[in-house]
């Protein structure tokens, strides 16, 4: 069982930046594929970015491409989210999630794929 916690959202005008947090519990944290998701108000969950057990492939979705870093320290069981030159249509809840993998390299872009989900952290960016 993973437990994974959220942190670091809030609200930032266009431009700025915010790094959101996710720290698990319970696991050999190196072990587990890690994403990034976001819902906004009345759309469904999409894709952000996602990173492997090793931390050697990444994976991005077009929207975020030259904003947004996935990055994780196996050591401190964290995986973070560097969010730059925002948009107001970043605006959403941003989730973390996991999934056990014998392949520390793998990668997974789709939210069927993952197992465990965090509560999720608003993120508000204002025009």
């Amino acid at each position: 069982q993973v437990q994974l916690v959220e942190s670091g959202g809030g609200l930032v005008q266009t431009g700025g930046s915010l790094r959101v947090s996710c720290a698990a519990s319970g696991t050999t944290f190196s072990s587990y594929a890690m994403g990034w998701f976001r819902q906004a108000p009345g759309k469904e969950r999409e894709f952000v970015q996602a990173i492997s057990g090793s931390g050697d492939n990444t994976r991005y979705a077009d929207s975020v491409k030259g904003r947004f870093t996935i990055s994780r320290d196996n050591a401190k069981n964290a995986v973070y989210l560097q969010m730059n030159s925002l948009k107001p249509e970043d605006t959403a809840v941003y989730y973390c999630a996991a999934r056990f993998t014998s392949n520390i390299y793998i990668i997974y872009a789709r939210a069927a794929d993952y197992t465990y989900w965090g509560q999720g952290t608003q993120v508000t960016v204002s025009s």
